[in-house]
């Protein structure tokens, strides 16, 4: 399952992205539901203020408040944070499709359920009081807060709820195939909505639900300042109503934008708020390029950021405000997701399709001479869809996983069964030589001949590979592999576009290669279709973009789907994780298991920190002269 952080700026990361899935209950069934009966029959089953895919939630009914806030953290000052590209959208139902959406957006909307960071894949009220859903996960009801309330005092109501689940799955690609096994919206109840599911067996889909952003109907059914009538379909740059900690204060599109802390939020008592949105301002400056955002950094115009650059990390934080320690550079071990950064192949594309020669590309990837000498040895070699987590395969499969992978064994390579995934290794000039020899072969097999210094098809077609990207700092490890790839006689360019044009062709799938980061959750899930599924491989806007369609894959991402155990969704995850690399659907990048930050040392934070959200900036700091831990 993925996060509402990642529905709101995907891809992002990843990281994202982080995570949350759904209570495991057992005596769940296959049997297809009843749809006409199954909202009305979930809410009879009882309400619980919880869900968790782990069993039962850490906190019980009435808690006061979350275990890492610091619930007398002080409210008040203002943190400026920096992002790259800009932003020319404030709808939701249109995100990623005709706008980019502005980054702290999510801030002025409440979802139905939140998540724990404490917690791997557990969600507790916040719009919704309670939920319920029968054994066999067929349908879910949620019930409102009865004082839930909208910035303008009107209340948060069940229509709403509907309204919000028809628009944004009619108007964004993304939602529409997420929430595609939920057919049906309606009202149960005074306050209370029921889903109904086309499917049972899925456990996640009630959580999936509950992470919606409720948007105002009220608002969206009526008229601008100028009298004329809003469009959910449509991209808008008029501040929109919210129900959450934070409205909209004032933006410059494009440039900026600043929230303020709502004075009489109508949820800032309940146990899963308490110690969290501290500031009082939140404001967001935009960058078009990477190294001018660092130095407003050091200018003091931004006052928190974390450093993905590992250059950046070893070398451009020697200045005197860190010397002198106004100036704090923390990392934060990254425990609640994994991940998989690659080198992205379009397969749709037929130079693409043998899997022989997207293996050549891998072996002609130095990554520990750029490890070396860009990234000062800091990062691991990716050698997993699921790197870093116990969802990572090893070895050679065993036990459940190899049953699984016994069932589906004429649709899966049968070197799932024999070689454990590995990447070439490089680093010295006697194993490029031989990688190099390694991959010529391999395009040789699939096809392809080096004639006069050059990679030629059986028609004499040249080999030609663009790298498209949107960041100028890729060039620094694009340009050494462009390098490497040219000895084998492929013709490479490196395209550089702006960020807008970037997104608007990987949702065309207008590409050779990019460089992309699908984040993963430690409770994997229906996200899964998305990322590598037949269904999505030619739908537009879809993370699948490779293109891969393939039934093997599709029925261990099933299997991870309607695992019932969590031992069954390891070994289930393991096998999908094998499958995949087995088709060599990309050229693994690198890693690095900690969120490295650096921030002027103004703020507090708790002195034990969530073990599920790195550094959780800004959510459960607070402004402190004294930037000291409580």
């Amino acid at each position: 399952m993925i996060s509402r952080r990642v529905f709101a700026s995907l891809p992002l990361l990843g990281l994202a992205s982080a995570a949350s899935p759904l209570a495991l209950l057992s005596g769940g069934s296959r049997a297809m539901a009843q749809p006409a009966d199954a909202a009305k029959a979930a809410a009879d089953k009882g309400w619980r203020h919880a869900l968790s895919l782990m069993g039962t939630p850490k906190y019980p009914p009435g808690f006061a408040h979350f275990d890492y806030v610091n619930p007398a953290a002080p409210a008040g000052g203002t943190v400026r944070l920096g992002s790259l590209g800009g932003f020319d959208n404030f709808n939701f139902a249109v995100a990623g499709v005709k706008g980019e959406l502005e980054d702290r957006l999510p801030l002025i909307y409440d979802t139905l359920m939140t998540s724990a960071s404490d917690e791997i894949g557990t969600e507790y009220g916040l719009l919704a009081e309670a939920v319920s859903f029968p054994p066999d996960f067929s349908a879910v009801s949620y019930r409102l807060r009865p004082e839930a309330r909208w910035h303008d005092g009107r209340p948060v109501t069940p229509d709403d709820v509907i309204f919000s689940f028809e628009a944004l799955k009619a108007n964004s690609p993304m939602y529409a195939f997420y929430w595609r096994n939920v057919v049906k919206a309606e009202r149960v109840g005074e306050r209370a909505i029921g889903f109904t599911f086309d499917q049972a067996g899925n456990r996640e889909l009630p959580q999936i639900v509950g992470q919606m952003p409720v948007l105002p109907k009220h608002w969206w059914e009526g008229t601008d300042a100028s009298g004329r009538k809003r469009d959910i379909a449509q991209t808008t740059l008029e501040p929109p109503l919210g129900s959450g900690r934070y409205r909209l204060k004032a933006f410059e599109g494009g440039r900026w934008a600043s929230y303020e802390r709502v004075a009489d939020y109508w949820g800032k008592a309940l146990p899963v708020n308490i110690g969290t949105g501290n500031f009082q301002e939140i404001r967001t400056e935009y960058y078009r390029d990477s190294t001018v955002l660092l130095e407003a950094f050091k200018a003091d115009r931004i006052d928190f950021r974390a450093e993905n650059v590992a250059k950046n990390w070893a070398t451009a934080y020697d200045f005197p405000a860190v010397r002198e320690k106004r100036v704090v550079l923390e990392e934060f071990p990254i425990r609640n997701a994994g991940v998989m950064q690659a080198f992205a192949f379009n397969t749709r594309r037929d130079k693409f399709k043998d899997e022989r020669v997207r293996r050549a590309f891998n072996y002609a990837f130095d990554f520990e001479e750029v490890n070396k000498s860009l990234f000062y040895g800091q990062y691991q070699r990716i050698d997993s869809y699921f790197f870093g987590t116990d969802l990572a395969s090893k070895g050679l499969p065993e036990g459940l996983e190899r049953e699984i992978l016994e069932a589906v064994k004429d649709k899966v390579p049968p070197a799932v069964f024999t070689t454990p995934y590995a990447n070439p290794v490089n680093g010295s000039p006697d194993a490029v030589r031989t990688n190099l020899r390694e991959a010529l072969t391999l395009l040789r097999a699939a096809g392809w001949e080096l004639k006069g210094g050059k990679l030629v098809g059986a028609a004499g077609e040249p080999f030609t590979v663009e790298f498209l990207g949107f960041d100028p700092s890729s060039e620094r490890f694009l340009l050494p592999y462009k390098a490497s790839l040219e000895r084998l006689g492929i013709a490479v360019t490196v395209r550089l576009v702006d960020s807008t044009q970037y997104q608007n062709r990987l949702r065309a799938f207008d590409f050779d290669v990019t460089t992309t980061v699908w984040g993963q959750s430690l409770s994997p899930g229906n996200e899964q279709r998305d990322y590598w599924g037949s269904a999505s491989a030619n739908r537009p806007g879809s993370r699948n973009l490779v293109g891969i369609a393939n039934p093997g894959i599709d029925a261990l991402i099933d299997r991870v789907i309607y695992a019932k155990t969590r031992e069954e969704l390891v070994a289930a995850t393991h096998a999908l994780d094998r499958t995949l690399l087995a088709h060599n659907y990309v050229v693994p990048q690198w890693s690095y298991r900690f969120e490295r930050t650096a921030r002027w040392n103004r703020f507090g934070r708790p002195g034990t920190m969530p073990e599920y959200a790195a550094s959780a900036f800004p959510t459960i700091w607070w402004s402190d002269p004294a930037g000291s831990p409580r």
